[in-house]
């Protein structure tokens, strides 16, 4: 709900800066979002009169002369395609501030000078959505009767402050004006002032022409009125700006005039063209099936015997609550209006609305509730407000079904009930002063008292809602604290917390599923996997001997869920698990053991299929190994692989150890063939990472490093080693002839055969060099390969080929 400042305080005579309005509002429980003003960040807008304007050859542009109230005529080129000689428009000077902080200066635009600039309303920064739409691709233009020279901000009303309210469902009172001018008077124990709005009829009654009928359960109250003679016309600039700030679009006096009546009363309403109704009789009744509705959006509504709707001639002409019909729609043309001001079951306008996705301004008051008593009284002031402002004569009387329940609510209680939810000491003058703020009748005495809670609150009751009543206005600040304060801790997420949420954010970007598999295991299950086996902790009275230890590793749970899937023809497997392995290192009887956080993964099957195309691709080492090395890089870490068949379980010749700074932190490599079978799972690859060895390792800060803007420069070199010689020991050795400027090692090739010999291979690598400061030269790089080269040969016997 928006509220405007300017628009409240003619309805309560409060004078407060804005953020002390919203923040009182907020501690007596109706939240405020924020407060903001259109004119915020502009400056030096005036009212400008276009005296000439001319066009440009060949341009879509004017030369104008304006008027802003000086004592030249300002030269400014426009090229919005409503600029025209005669009208009053928005200027902004030079100097001036407009949307987005755009300064504006003198220039000229194909070598015409322009002395300042003609805004439309979105260059003032009003969304497109709220501008009227014969302005909405051009310059705004002014009424007639603006003062030329004058500051545009309190004439578009600008300079207002808008109050954005979050409303609760138990306060939908606030979604008026009224409402929130009630709660404001509450608060600073003010009176509120409503303008009378008085109704001439004609003599002609208007059930003349008219009748309504209810035929539905899912109504309780439709009325009418008759106007004839309207003019269909723009709204007067002040209605135009009130409902521009309260974030709804202005089309003309009539439908104004309703959104008006809406904002202020709260009262959902809609105006038909009478000379477009095929009858004179107006029914509420469910839709049949088969139904349609084009509404007021030009979507066809395929209707169901649940919804509502207002028909006329057996037709469907409005979907009741929430937007009426194209067929009955106000037009230029109209003459005669039929206004409706009804109460709906808001359950039922819940339904159709989320049904059909058509939410509006409508159907969320019909949905929260609307005040009973003020029904009649709004449908009589839009008759009012558009025979004044469209020159409408009003039938007398109105047309009506249904019937209105707009007694009182009596709601009893005790000051010692007060006193007692409360933790207060109230006496019975505190409690009949705060009704009285309220404007809540009050009978009765301390020992048992009766509030009168009128219509407009039809959120109170009981007695606990009378109680809310009591702290919000007393202040909730002023209560007793009753239990023990202690100074609380900013929430945050831990260390391993964040941790284990980028981890998941990094598995799930690589294509792996997560899952949650036992911590119970068997106790051959427990240590299978375990890089460092320990003590099992059994459970003293387990239920299986399936779940009787804890485990020391996640891979085995995996392998069990693998082996789940596969059976049932889910053969394509690429899944994760974030959790925790248990290591026992004292007494397993007495100790507990420790906690040790981890990351397990296992792939098996296809990374993809086979197709017309292509060949299918299954899951090897690399694959596995380039998951992890992608974790890693993610958390800029540099880890390093060492073959290894330490893990028995795990294929001896495609697993290698993780380590992190020395550490040891995991594995990753293929299940042994004969594990595997065990398991009755294919081929497997899988890698478990010690997560509280990594986040002890993990730096907190991240030092920013520049790009450089001097280019890199590459070199391969190839060459001829012995096969025992590892890729490791090969950058071991580049690295070892020290050269700073080496910024990358690639390996590209691998060869071996007959042709290079026995026991011989060649290994290619591109070197990439870079200096911040400077671009390399030639002989720089010469000299780098040379050190290279000599390291290579003394460290791993290599012959540069």
């Amino acid at each position: 709900m928006l509220v405007s400042y300017k628009w409240l305080k003619k309805l309560v005579a409060v004078d407060v800066p804005s953020k002390e309005l919203a923040e009182k509002m907020s501690t007596t429980g109706i939240e405020v979002e924020g407060v903001s003003s259109p004119a915020e960040g502009l400056s030096k807008l005036v009212v400008g009169e276009v005296l000439t304007c001319e066009q440009v050859p060949d341009t879509h542009l004017h030369v104008c002369q304006v008027n802003v109230g000086e004592k030249e005529a300002r030269q400014i080129v426009c090229g919005a395609p409503n600029i025209r000689a005669g009208i009053k428009v928005i200027v902004a000077l030079p100097g001036a501030r407009i949307a987005d902080n755009y300064k504006i200066k003198k220039g000229k635009i194909r070598g015409l000078e322009s002395l300042g600039m003609i805004c439309s309303l979105a260059e003032l920064g009003i969304s497109d959505s709220v501008i009227p739409k014969e302005f909405s691709d051009g310059i705004q233009v002014l009424p007639e009767d603006a003062e030329v020279g004058q500051a545009v901000f309190p004439y578009l009303d600008l300079d207002d402050e808008i109050i954005e309210l979050s409303i609760t469902p138990n306060r939908a009172d606030a979604l008026s004006m009224r409402g929130v001018a009630y709660e404001v008077a509450a608060i600073y124990d003010k009176a509120v002032t409503f303008k009378d709005f008085p109704l001439t009829e004609s003599e002609q009654p208007a059930a003349d022409k008219i009748s309504a009928a209810i035929e539905s359960d899912k109504a309780d109250f439709y009325a009418v009125r008759i106007l004839d003679n309207v003019k269909i016309a723009p709204s007067p600039q002040w209605l135009q700006n009130l409902l521009m700030n309260e974030g709804i679009r202005p089309i003309n006096n009539v439908v104004d005039v309703t959104n008006y009546v809406l904002l202020y009363f709260g009262q959902p309403m809609h105006a038909f063209d009478l000379d477009k109704f095929e009858s004179d009789r107006i029914v509420v009744r469910e839709a049949r099936a088969g139904e349609t509705l084009v509404t007021l959006d030009g979507e066809e509504r395929k209707l169901e015997p649940a919804d509502l709707v207002i028909t006329v001639a057996d037709k469907p002409v409005a979907l009741a609550g929430i937007m009426g019909g194209a067929d009955t729609e106000i037009s230029d043309s109209s003459t005669r209006i039929v206004l409706e001001g009804a109460v709906f079951d808001g359950k039922a306008i819940r339904k159709t609305s989320s049904r059909l996705g058509l939410r509006s301004e409508s159907s969320s008051r019909f949905e929260k509730g609307i005040n009973l008593a003020t029904v009649t009284k709004a449908l009589d002031t839009a008759a009012s407000m558009i025979a004044d402002l469209a020159g409408a004569t009003v039938y007398a009387g109105l047309v009506s079904a249904g019937s209105l329940k707009e007694a009182e609510t009596q709601v009893s209680t005790s000051l010692a009930d007060v006193n007692r939810v409360l933790g207060t000491d109230l006496s019975y003058g505190d409690i009949e002063e705060i009704f009285r703020r309220l404007g809540f009748d009050l009978t009765g005495n301390a020992e048992q008292f009766t509030v009168s809670v009128p219509a407009r609150r039809w959120d109170i009751s009981i007695p606990a809602d009378l109680f809310e009543e009591i702290a919000r206005i007393y202040g909730y600040d002023r209560l007793p604290a009753s239990l023990p304060q202690d100074a609380g801790t900013a929430g945050e997420l831990t260390a391993t917390q964040k941790l284990g949420r980028k981890l998941r954010t990094i598995a799930e970007g690589l294509g792996l599923t997560e899952i949650m598999s036992y911590t119970l295991t068997t106790p051959e299950k427990a240590a299978e996997f375990a890089l460092e086996p320990s003590h099992l902790t059994e459970l003293m009275w387990p239920m299986s001997i399936e779940r009787s230890v804890l485990r020391q590793n996640m891979v085995s749970g995996m392998l069990d869920a693998i082996s789940y899937n596969v059976a049932r023809k889910n053969k394509d497997l690429a899944l994760y698990e974030i959790g925790k392995v248990f290591q026992q290192t004292g007494n397993p009887k007495s100790d507990l053991p420790n906690e040790i956080n981890s990351l397990a993964f296992a792939l098996t099957g296809l990374i993809q299929e086979k197709d017309f195309q292509t060949q299918a691709v299954p899951v090897d080492f690399f694959y596995a190994k380039g998951i992890v090395e992608a974790i890693f890089d993610r958390l800029d870490l540099a880890v390093e692989y060492t073959a290894s068949s330490q893990l028995k379980s795990m294929h001896p010749g495609r697993t290698a150890l993780i380590s992190l700074d020395g550490q040891l932190i995991g594995y990753v490599g293929q299940v042994h063939p004969s594990t595997a079978k065990a398991y009755d799972i294919p081929e497997t690859y899988v890698a478990e990472l010690d997560l509280s060895a990594i986040e002890a390792l993990l730096s907190e800060d991240h030092p920013f490093t520049e790009i450089t803007k001097f280019p890199a420069v590459s070199r391969d070199i190839a060459l001829l080693l012995s096969s025992q010689i590892s890729h490791k020991e090969v950058v071991a050795a580049i690295k070892a002839a020290g050269v700073k400027r080496l910024t990358q090692i690639k390996l590209f090739d691998i060869f071996s055969g007959d042709k290079l010999g026995k026991g011989v291979k060649s290994m290619a690598y591109t070197l990439t060099f870079q200096n911040p400061q400077e671009t390399l030269s030639d002989e720089e790089v010469a000299r780098y390969m040379t050190k290279i080269e000599k390291t290579l040969i003394e460290k791993v016997g290599a012959e540069i080929r």
